[in-house]
């Protein structure tokens, strides 16, 4: 791929879907003209990273409930963790847009999205990021102020997480680091404090994110060297799998750590079975040459999270009749 391939004119994209948006995607067949760019840059037309976003809270207020002998997970906190991923999740996009808009126009599947394309004004993506930042405060304050006070610390790894690339192959670390402070959050929003449980699913979610957004950069990988950009995907190449198997082996020996910690019993650890089975699906599967093969790992992951709080809900089901 040659450098006027990979950079072309940010106006010949203007209007087009976003290309690992998924086809027929409810933003592009059912939003105003006037809101469709804006849902894109807030990724409200891939909603796989609103649940990559939202589980680790969800994980971490269910393990929190377990611990403290709930019968199921406080509903009202689920609702204001997911109003909050929603919110935050769009304002970290919006955020690495703006910083990254003079990249993602060199980039073939970047391109398209509103900032490089002109489709939205640098002041209009200010504004929209106040926004949702202010929908993620409200939901903050919601909370108790231990919580709050956590929630606040996280900001310094979410403003340095864009700047990563250009200096280290390792961006993907910062991003779990981020990404994941709802594993932490949850037990907090709960309890008031932090135990060792909660810690244990920080580390294995951490290692997680770095896991499948390793797959994710491989779709990026050779646009990636030709600009100068850094990844973990060009840090372990052809080796990536022997790397995802560390990482992958480090989030379910964490997990399973916090759920001991947390209570857990049988169905949870069978349940944790049952994700390490679609960890070792992703990486038997994986094809890093392939940015479909990629993707469609990449979204699976919402799959693994989704056993894993199925899996603590069951347990928690049961220690409620023994």
């Amino acid at each position: 791929m040659t450098r006027p391939e990979i950079e072309g004119k940010a106006g010949e994209t203007s209007g087009t879907p976003v290309s690992d948006a998924p086809s027929e995607n409810w933003v592009d067949r059912y939003a105003p003209a006037w809101a469709l760019p804006y849902l894109r840059l807030a990724r409200a037309d891939r909603p796989v990273g609103f649940c990559l976003l939202a589980l680790p809270c969800f994980w971490s207020v269910a393990l929190a409930g377990l611990h403290t002998g709930a019968a199921y997970p406080d509903p009202g906190l689920l609702m204001l963790f997911a109003i909050g991923a929603i919110a935050m999740r769009g304002a970290g996009c919006t955020y690495n847009d703006i910083v990254d808009r003079e990249i993602d126009v060199k980039v073939a599947r970047t391109r398209a999205r509103p900032l490089p394309s002109g489709q939205i004004s640098i002041k209009g993506a200010l504004a929209f990021l106040a926004g949702q930042c202010l929908v993620g405060l409200g939901v903050l304050l919601s909370l108790n102020q231990f919580s709050i006070w956590l929630g606040f610390a996280v900001i310094p790894i979410v403003a340095l997480y864009p700047f990563m690339k250009r200096i280290s192959h390792w961006p993907q670390a910062v991003l779990g680091l981020a990404f994941n402070w709802g594993a932490l959050m949850g037990w907090a929003a709960v309890t008031g404090v932090l135990d060792w449980a909660p810690v244990a699913l920080y580390v294995g979610a951490v290692a997680w994110t770095v896991g499948y957004d390793t797959i994710y950069a491989h779709q990026d990988r050779e646009d990636d060297a030709l600009i100068g950009m850094k990844s973990t995907a060009l840090r372990f190449g052809d080796d990536t799998k022997y790397w995802l198997s560390g990482f992958y082996a480090v989030t379910i020996v964490a997990m399973g750590l916090s759920g001991w910690l947390a209570g857990g019993g049988a169905l949870f650890f069978t349940g944790l079975a049952f994700a390490c089975g679609q960890f070792l699906w992703q990486i038997a599967t994986l094809d890093i040459d392939n940015a479909e093969n990629c993707l469609a790992r990449f979204r699976s992951n919402r799959d693994f999270g989704l056993i894993v709080f199925f899996a603590i809900l069951a347990d928690m089901t049961l220690a409620s009749f023994l």
